[in-house]
């Protein structure tokens, strides 16, 4: 991992706060990965979903993204058990 760059990441304030979302979905094709990233609207008539944040990335971003949540995951769980002990 010798190769590995050490980036600084930057928020612009307008993305500061962040959004809320309680549903996922994922959609390849043979070029990219999109994620809608949305609301799940409670007590609506019908069942909805409005989506809050579209991300799209190569496949080789998606394969890192999901090993960097894996590992984030991973150490959020392990700082919860320590906590608790």
């Amino acid at each position: 991992m010798a190769n590995e760059k050490k980036y600084k990441v930057k928020v612009p304030d307008s993305l500061e706060a962040g959004v809320y979302t309680n549903a996922i979905s994922v959609h390849f094709n043979s070029n990219e990965c999109v994620i809608d990233m949305g609301y799940s609207v409670p007590n609506a008539g019908e069942p909805t979903i409005k989506v809050v944040s579209r991300v799209n990335m190569s496949h080789k971003t998606a394969e890192s993204f999901v090993n960097v949540l894996s590992n984030a995951l991973l150490d959020w769980r392990n700082k919860q058990k320590e906590s608790n002990k």
